[in-house]
This record gives C-alpha cells, sequence and structure tokens, in this order.
C-alpha cells in the first residue's frame, strides 16, 4: 500500500507539474508569439501523442484501482537429496558458494526467474509475475535437475507469498492514516518513507 500512496502521490505531483508547464508554453514556443489556430493545432498534437491508461473492467474493479503483481514466491519439492557441487558444474546459469549460501542459484529467462536449490531437495522460485509463470519455472528447474540423472518429480509446489503494487491516484496523508489506525500500522519516517499497515483479513501486508 506504500509503493502505491508514493505513486499516487509521484504521479500527482508530476500531472500537476506537467499542467503548469503546457500553461506557460502555450502562448510562446522558443519566444515566438503564436495565432489562436496554431494554440489549437500544438494542443491537438500534444493530445495526439499523450499516453491513454487501459479501460479498467468495472465489474471486477469496482473502485477502478487494479494492483499489478509485481513478484510471486513459490516452493516445490522435488523429492530427492541434491548434489549441489555436481548441479552448479553442469547446470547453466547456476552458481554455487557454500560459504556464503547454502543453496544453488539458478536463473531463467523465460519465464524470468530465480531459484534457489537446496541440497534436501526443496526449491524457492522467485521474481515470477503470476502463479502459472512460477509454477511453469518451477517445473523447468525440475526438469533441469532431472536432466542431471536425478530422481527429481514435482510434488508440493505451493505459492508462499505474492507481491502487489497499485495506483490509488490521490495523495494519502501517513501521518493522518497511522494515528487513526494505529493499531494496523507502523510509520516511522526515519527508517522507511512508507506505511507498514498491518491486514487482518485477508492477512495481508
Amino acid at each position: 500500500m506504500a509503493d502505491g500512496a508514493a505513486a499516487g502521490t509521484a504521479q500527482a505531483s508530476a500531472a500537476g507539474g506537467s499542467g503548469a508547464a503546457s500553461m506557460s508554453l502555450v502562448p510562446a514556443v522558443a519566444g515566438v508569439p503564436m495565432q489562436g489556430a496554431q494554440v489549437t493545432a500544438l494542443a491537438l498534437s500534444s493530445a495526439a501523442v499523450m499516453p491513454t491508461e487501459p479501460a479498467v473492467d468495472r465489474e471486477r474493479h469496482p473502485s477502478g484501482i487494479v494492483p499489478v503483481l509485481q513478484n510471486v514466491v513459490a516452493t516445490v519439492n522435488l523429492g530427492c537429496p541434491l548434489d549441489l557441487k555436481k548441479i552448479a558444474m553442469h547446470a547453466r546459469n547456476a552458481e554455487y558458494n557454500p560459504k556464503r549460501f547454502t543453496a544453488v542459484i539458478m536463473r531463467l529467462l523465460d519465464p524470468k526467474t530465480t531459484a534457489l536449490i537446496f541440497a534436501s531437495g526443496k526449491v524457492v522460485v522467485t521474481g515470477a509475475k503470476s502463479e502459472e509463470a512460477a509454477r511453469l519455472a518451477a517445473r523447468k528447474y525440475a526438469r533441469i535437475v532431472q536432466k542431471l540423472d536425478f530422481p527429481a518429480r514435482f510434488t508440493e509446489f505451493k505459492v508462499q507469498n505474492m507481491v502487489a503494487s497499485c495506483d490509488v491516484k490521490f495523495p494519502i496523508r501517513l501521518e493522518g492514516l497511522a494515528a487513526q489506525h494505529g493499531h494496523f500500522s507502523s510509520y516511522e519516517p526515519e527508517l522507511f518513507p512508507g506505511l507498514i499497515y498491518s491486514h487482518q483479513n485477508p492477512k495481508m501486508v
């Protein structure tokens, strides 16, 4: 929610700034006075290149606010112990430094994700933009391990966390929100510029 608030504030400020700039630039461009027809033509040409927002399905999103998934974290169990050194040596886009981290870090370009592969056979997939992409990536990681002669199986797939952002399209007074919802929120601007709001039903932050 904090990201959405920041985005909303930034967009509102940008919109206000652009509006003031256009008013001051319409009468003259580079110091040259413009006639009414030229002003109209300039306004029409500017409107033609301005990006338009996609239409919102009001039945699914009555408020007009559409959350956008940014990251899906999922886990899968390959059901067998793994030799991480062998995986790191023979698999592409894999790195393993046991002194720094106890898992192989493997990456895919399609879907663009990163996997943490543990010796126990547990795999954590991060970076997917949807549950379907996370499942597809997990299957691809399992297939890569299978090709290295491990009896890996695709089991216990589960989405553990989802991160989404949205633009509420209006500024939010974080101090007032923290004051009125102190039991559910945490706001310490000296440490982090966003407000952390913990919702109970559904359970989310």
